[in-house]
């Protein structure tokens, strides 16, 4: 790594570096009288260039960019492609809640990934504080792992990402910008859900996009650099580091047609973060913890019916407005919710995002039982079985979207009876919504009463472990 550093911070740099057993070495300075670039190597020049040369000898293309926001959108059910305009409503399968439910925790999105987490040793040198797979069977899906660099210091480091392509889907009408800020805004949401503090943050970008030769993939891709940015203002996250791959496509000649034909992959962008965890003994875990202990929507406001984009919607159409980040009401929700685990008012904490708000309940409850997935096993020993019974007609929207949006910046909390009223207070104080959804409870299975639904947990996590269970 080459560092650009004013030379009245080198001495500082240099401790910095011993502190951590890290080489240093001075390789020169900036600025030659004729502007050219010196190599010199134990007293001797082996090169010498012309800085405009460097800098401008080699002819650069200009690209063009073009953007226009979407009129027509997808119904992106099961692959077709029936037109309709953004917004309106491609007539959908509409499937009972549990189906529905079942199906997207099945969906290889939201399923889990434990066969692949398994296959890394996760525990190096032992200082891993927060798993990857958390709960006392160690599957529940964590939003972040935290590790512990200085053993017995108390302090350790969150590592999390945030992904957001169906947002950016332009068959739907989808927009790289709110994709963006959207990954963003889940990538800090996964750090502060583990207990990280998101005003210690850094992020980098990792884009994968088609080739920018098409103006209009380089105005989708001028948008997400302009969302970077902004989200990186917004959330007092900076970018540093990143890569990009931006020819991602195939072009091939059709066997049958004679044709010249291109496959794009989507507009994408990952987001991965880093971040402080101030104390390790109280980072907190996704799993459902205890009976008696109320589940908390926080974030609910205008907006957190959008429905564009979900993965309920690529399963069982319909139409809906893409969700947008508030980059005021984002970053303070997550100070908010990191305040309040640092505060030991929130038992567990897990983000909304892919599937909504029943399919992170379900994630939960699978990541607090021990229970095994299929009902016909027997349980282990000293089992208790956790369940839950939410009232999500309490939440903005009609019934699909307060149980399947992917909004951003919401977060699902358990919060222990006597600590209530101290979190819907401080995130009133905040501007922040929030609504007590439902109480834990010991009876092994998720019900909702406005919807009838009724399912055992052991359900749940065999329809969310079976998929990529290689």
């Amino acid at each position: 790594m080459v560092l650009a550093v004013p030379e009245k911070n080198l001495a500082a740099l240099k401790e910095i570096c011993r502190r951590e057993g890290v080489d240093y070495a001075e390789l020169g300075t900036f600025g030659t009288p004729n502007a050219e670039l010196i190599l010199n190597y134990k007293g001797s020049e082996v090169g010498r260039i012309s800085m405009h040369f460097l800098h401008e000898g080699i002819p650069m293309p200009t690209r063009q960019a073009t953007w226009a926001p979407s009129k027509k959108g997808t119904d992106r059910r099961h692959g077709a492609a029936q037109e309709a305009p953004v917004g309106d409503t491609v007539p959908p399968k509409t499937p009972h809640v549990k189906d529905a439910l079942l199906k997207l925790l099945a969906h290889p999105n939201i399923a889990s990934k434990h066969w692949i987490i398994r296959q890394y040793d996760h525990e190096v040198q032992g200082n891993t504080a927060v798993k990857p797979l958390v709960g006392p069977a160690q599957r529940g899906p964590s939003d972040a792992s935290v590790l512990e660099p200085i053993p017995g210091s108390n302090r350790g480091i969150a590592v999390s990402q945030g992904l957001q392509t169906g947002i950016g889907d332009a068959a739907i009408g989808g927009d790289a910008y709110w994709m963006v800020l959207a990954a963003i805004d889940e990538c800090v949401r996964n750090l502060v859900c583990v207990g990280a503090d998101p005003t210690r943050t850094a992020i980098l970008d990792n884009f994968c996009w088609p080739s920018c030769e098409k103006s209009a993939n380089m105005g989708s891709l001028v948008r997400a650099c302009a969302a970077c940015y902004d989200g990186a203002k917004a959330y007092g996250t900076p970018f540093v580091s990143g890569k990009d791959s931006l020819n991602n496509q195939l072009r091939y000649t059709d066997p049958a047609t004679g044709e010249q034909r291109v496959i794009e992959i989507p507009a994408t962008l990952l987001i991965t973060g880093l971040a402080i965890v101030p104390r390790i003994d109280r980072a907190v875990t996704m799993d459902a913890k205890r009976a008696g202990n109320a589940l908390i929507v926080l974030g609910n406001g205008p907006g957190s019916e959008a429905m564009g984009g979900s993965h309920y919607q690529r399963l069982f159409g319909g139409g809906g407005e893409l969700p947008r980040v508030d980059l005021k009401a984002g970053p303070t929700a997550a100070r908010l919710v990191a305040g309040l685990i640092q505060l030991g008012a929130v038992t567990s904490a897990h983000d909304v995002s892919d599937g909504g708000v029943l399919c992170a309940v379900a994630e939960m409850l699978i990541g607090g039982n021990s229970a095994p997935a299929t009902p016909q096993s027997p349980a282990p020993r000293n089992a208790k079985p956790i369940g839950a019974a939410l009232h999500l007609s309490r939440l903005a929207g009609d019934y699909t979207s307060s149980a399947f949006s992917e909004a951003p910046s919401r977060y699902v909390l358990e919060v222990e009876p006597a600590r209530v009223g101290e979190v819907l207070n401080s995130a009133a104080a905040a501007g922040i919504g929030a609504v007590e959804i439902g109480v834990l409870d010991s009876s092994g299975v998720l019900t909702d009463q406005g919807s009838g639904l009724s399912v055992v947990v052991g359900d749940l996590a065999g329809a969310w472990l079976g998929t990529l269970d290689w």
